[in-house]
This record gives C-alpha cells, sequence and structure tokens, in this order.
C-alpha cells in the first residue's frame, strides 16, 4: 500500500475532510459542500492532530483547514499531511489575506488559500481547480509573497540541480504568477494540452506535488530571479 497517496476513486468521486476548531464553521462547510455528486465528505475535524489522525487513516484528496487551531494550528497541520501524504491537497482557510500569512501558506504546502466569508459558488470553483492540481492563490499577493521568500531562502547549496528547458522555464515563470494551463496557453501560443505536459515535466523535475510548491521550490532553487527582479 502507497502511504503517499490518496485512496483510489474508481467512481471519480473526490473525498474530502474538514478541520475547523468551530462547530458553526464546520457546519458552514458542510452545507455548502454536501449534495455535490461528484465529491464525498468524508471526515470532521476539531483540531489539527484530528486532522492529522483522520488523514493517516482514511488519506483524502482534500482537506480544507482553519488556520487558526488548537492542538497544532492549521499551517503546521498542513505541513504534516504534505509531509506524509504529498498527494493530499489542501485549501487553507483563514479570516486575513496578507502577503505574510500566504508565505506560510505556501511554504506549508498549501495549495489554495481562502477567506472565511467565500461564496458557495466560489468555494466549489476553489475544490474543484484544486483537484484538478491547480494552486487557487491571489497571483499579485502571490508575487509579493515569493519575493518575501526569494530574499529569505538560503536552501539553494543545498538542494540537487534541476535542468528546465527554456520553455519550461517560460511556463514556470507563469505558472509562478497563478496563471492556469489556459492563460499560460494563450500567453504562449500554444495547446492547453501542451502545457499541461510541460507542467507535469516540471512537477516531475521539481519534485513536487503540485504548482504551489513548485513555485516554492523554484525560488529555492533561484529559478524564478528574473520576474522577481521586475518592479
Amino acid at each position: 500500500m502507497n502511504n503517499n497517496a490518496p485512496a483510489l476513486r474508481k467512481s471519480g468521486v473526490a473525498r474530502l475532510v474538514i478541520a475547523d476548531d468551530h462547530e458553526l464553521a464546520r457546519a458552514g462547510l458542510r452545507t455548502m459542500l454536501i449534495g455535490q455528486s461528484w465529491m464525498e465528505l468524508i471526515g470532521e475535524a476539531r483540531n489539527g492532530r484530528e486532522a492529522l489522525a483522520i488523514c493517516r487513516r482514511l488519506q483524502p484528496d482534500l482537506a480544507l483547514i482553519d488556520v487558526r487551531m488548537p492542538d497544532m494550528d492549521g499551517l503546521a497541520t498542513c505541513r504534516n499531511i504534505k509531509q506524509e501524504f504529498p498527494l493530499t491537497s489542501i485549501i487553507l482557510i483563514t479570516m486575513h489575506e496578507s502577503p505574510q500569512y500566504l508565505l506560510e501558506a505556501l511554504k506549508s504546502g498549501a495549495s489554495g488559500y481562502v477567506l472565511k466569508d467565500i461564496t458557495q459558488r466560489e468555494l466549489l470553483t476553489t475544490v474543484r481547480r484544486v483537484l484538478r492540481g491547480e494552486s487557487v492563490l491571489n497571483p499579485e499577493i502571490v508575487v509579493r509573497a515569493l519575493k518575501r521568500l526569494s530574499g529569505t531562502t538560503s536552501l539553494q547549496s543545498e538542494l540537487p540541480p534541476v535542468q528546465l528547458s527554456p520553455r519550461e522555464h517560460e511556463v514556470l515563470q507563469l505558472l509562478a504568477q497563478g496563471q492556469t494551463n489556459r492563460q499560460i496557453a494563450r500567453a504562449l501560443t500554444v495547446s492547453v494540452s501542451t502545457i499541461k505536459i510541460h507542467v507535469e515535466h516540471i512537477l516531475a523535475k521539481l519534485g513536487v506535488g503540485d504548482r504551489t510548491q513548485a513555485a516554492v521550490r523554484a525560488i529555492e532553487l533561484g529559478l524564478l530571479e528574473t520576474m522577481l527582479k521586475e518592479p
């Protein structure tokens, strides 16, 4: 059994877990998520340790986690889940949208970062996109957060070198700005399927499981210096 992969979904139904220490908040998320034929809510947690235990037991495809929780906060929970189950995607839920919070979300491995006043339509769209392997983050704040990360990281010499083709590097630059495959394809005048292949190659070469972590790893390797020096 592969402990690093979510449980197989023969029916194509995504398996979700939610974690929030407030019962009303969990109820609100539950109301917005249930009744969708393409997903199944399989567990709820009141704190970070419960969320980690549920993920160990059920290996969901996606976990929605509140940033502020007792007994292991959302960021620490995210880091622990991604370390054990890198293919489980995580959306962090917070009251605040700021570069510092987003920076911590990026570093912890989250694929999405949404505010608690999100609408049902926005939440379902976010969940769908994350399950497709996309990052759902405010592009402007992402770039600001990555610039901060570029000024603090010191891992370049500790990580193995990565060779990207010129086209892969172009795709990586746009990917790090939060652009979707369709937007990247339009910018580079190629097909969406071609961009999808490039993204898969980039993730494999960087040794990461999603686009968000590709951006973080690229910063650590110094692959996005041109973008981050732009005003």
